[in-house]
């Protein structure tokens, strides 16, 4: 993107990288958004219909064992957004296509349904959104997120769900009954309070003020939320950790965890000129701490480090994350759903000849 071009209010990305993975740009085979249609804002949803949708995850360092994502790409435009890179495997830039090309999996609830009827299935948390936002803002007219949260407690399975969205408390009837069961657990995204930054960094998430908001309605439903600052950028909302901790704690929430931003593949490309655009005064510095966190690099693919950091500036977040948990937050341990509720319904009217 040339620095000629005006700015994309709306959007987190200002530029659009090539594909790392085609020798040239995508074109009619994919679809008909040109990348160098850079002042082209509009969001395009385009209907899939993938052949699996439960993903088991191998890292050991995830904290997860299966990941669903209703919707590939998001909205929201986080500028950090690890899930940027994704978005090239189907042909796109993880640039503004990331942002405006957004693909709807459609058959999503019948294909969660096909896997959890399966006699090998082995019952485990399934988090939704391990990739991108499942409450992003078209979940409003395609609603699938909430047809897979029905899924769940037809079968009383447990769901985590994490997300940066109000729209989360639509839902709040299923999950309600769901956390009668010990079946939910939501993890609600807090980068910043402060509105400026959040507008800048998180263009189209909810304001701070209304995910506040959100954790007290839930909370007070019984919904266990956990908060998750992340993530977390030196000299840019390091400065936030208590002000957060505090916020979120008077809401109900149980616990906060956090992650240091890692600039996977072409993220630090896009960060970097986000932050040269948006912050030029220290733009620098942000960038040489968040090295320092790094090893000297932007990015960590090393299991264990890459999503903490380390370093000097990694352990005083550490620490200060630590103290803010104690001071703030129950600091409850994350909940073990349970996992022996699980039962495939019948639907042969069998059980109807024993009454009720």
């Amino acid at each position: 993107m040339s620095d000629n071009l005006p700015y994309k209010n709306g959007r987190g990305a200002q530029i659009n990288p090539r594909n790392r993975f085609f020798a040239q740009e995508k074109g009619e085979d994919f679809d008909d958004i040109d990348p160098s249609e850079e002042d082209d804002l509009k969001t395009k949803f385009i209907e899939v219909y993938p052949k699996t949708i439960v993903n088991k995850l191998t890292s050991p360092d995830v904290g997860m064992y299966y990941s669903l994502n209703p919707y590939q790409g998001c909205e929201h435009g986080c500028t950090y957004c690890y899930a940027r890179p994704t978005h090239e495997y189907w042909g796109y830039s993880a640039g503004t296509d990331f942002e405006r090309v957004i693909l709807v999996k459609k058959n999503a609830p019948e294909l969660l349904e096909e896997a959890l009827k399966k006699k090998s299935w082995k019952v485990q948390t399934i988090s939704i959104s391990g990739n991108t936002d499942c409450y992003q803002p078209c979940e409003r007219q395609y609603q699938i997120t909430r047809k897979l949260l029905e899924i769940m407690l037809k079968y009383r399975h447990p769901v985590g769900i994490i997300t940066k969205n109000t729209l989360v408390t639509r839902d709040l009837d299923i999950l309600s009954e769901l956390a009668k069961l010990n079946l939910v657990v939501v993890n609600i995204s807090i980068t910043s309070l402060k509105e400026e930054l959040r507008r800048k960094l998180e263009p189209r998430t909810a304001s701070s003020r209304k995910k506040l908001e959100a954790i007290e309605l839930l909370t007070g439903h019984g919904i266990p939320v956990n908060v998750m600052m992340a993530p977390i950028i030196p000299a840019l909302n390091d400065d936030e950790i208590f002000s957060i901790a505090k916020e979120s704690g008077q809401r109900g929430a149980f616990s906060m965890h956090h992650q240091i931003v890692r600039l996977n593949g072409p993220n630090g490309e896009i960060f970097t000129d986000w932050v040269n655009k948006n912050y030029p005064d220290r733009a620098e510095k942000i960038l040489n701490q968040l090295r320092d966190t790094h090893g000297g690099q932007l990015s960590d693919s090393r299991f264990g480090t890459r999503m903490k950091g380390e370093g000097v500036y990694a352990l005083n977040i550490q620490r200060q994350v630590q103290l803010a948990r104690k001071r703030f937050l129950p600091d409850l341990p994350f909940p073990r759903l349970s996992t022996d509720l699980f039962a495939i319904p019948d639907t042969s009217g069998q059980m109807k000849l024993f009454g009720d």
